[in-house]
């Protein structure tokens, strides 16, 4: 894993739009795996002001979605991908895919989208977050380090964390259709962003701890290619702090010495 370090969380997501774009720039037709949530919001802003309104090239697959929500809920990854990216930059809906989480056979839909991904060539760069508990995509705890998109059911910290987002009348999802975490070490190219206290202790254990089910982000360590943008907040329980400083200072390229 590359690490790189941050003063703060505006930094941190402004140099991950700059990755995204430097890809872009590179290959206008890559396949970028997507992220949602409230980490991503500034790194799309990034992106929407940068590519504009020139229609986009790319072709991109979301890590999730609920079962149970279509598309035009509120409160659906479609819905939130349309608002903070796809429309903006006249993304063809043709080339953005999602699980569509109202599919009335959720796990004929999951084996769908997996081929589907298949059949673009695979994920170009992909696109991460990282939950409290070290989930990425919606592999929770236990998560098979092999795992394919699949049916995932949320723990119950997840579906309180997410409950926030829902009305008090809305039941909250306990499903998603979640790429696996085999189908994501398949990208060619991994950025991992996590900002804030909350992420420390699972930044850490990404990181510096054992691969284990218990914290699926570790299966990353076993990936060629994983770029982990945080800042200082997310960074604070890292033993090896001074020692990925020295080697990415200011979040900088790596030095060799």
């Amino acid at each position: 894993m590359k690490i790189l370090i941050f003063p703060d969380a505006a930094t941190a997501s402004a140099e991950t739009a700059r990755r995204i774009l430097a890809t872009l720039a590179a290959q206008p037709c890559a396949v970028l795996g997507l992220a949602t949530g409230g980490t991503m919001k500034p790194v799309y802003e990034a992106l929407r002001t940068a590519l504009g309104q020139s229609p986009a090239t790319f072709t991109s697959f979301n890590l999730d979605e609920y079962v149970g929500l279509p598309s035009t809920h509120p409160q659906s990854y479609a819905y939130y991908m349309k608002t903070h990216l796809f429309d903006a930059v006249a993304l063809p809906g043709a080339q953005a895919h999602l699980p569509r989480g109202d599919a009335p056979d959720p796990a004929a839909e999951a084996t769908r989208y997996e081929a589907t991904i298949a059949a673009a060539g695979g994920i170009d760069l992909q696109l991460l977050g990282l939950g409290a508990n070290g989930h990425i995509g919606f592999n929770e705890p236990t998560s098979s380090l092999a795992s394919r998109t699949r049916i995932k059911t949320l723990t119950h910290k997840t579906v309180t964390d997410n409950a926030r987002y829902f009305g008090s009348d809305e039941v909250v999802p306990r499903l998603a259709i979640t790429m696996g975490i085999g189908t994501i070490l398949d990208s060619r190219a991994i950025l991992l962003l996590a900002t804030g206290a909350g992420k420390r202790d699972a930044v850490a254990r990404m990181i510096e701890g054992s691969i284990s089910a218990a914290c699926p982000a570790t299966a990353l360590q076993l990936h060629a290619n994983v770029t982990v943008l945080i800042d200082e907040a997310a960074a604070a329980n890292l033993k090896l702090r001074d020692y990925y400083e020295t080697v990415h200072p200011g979040g900088a390229d790596e030095i060799y010495t």
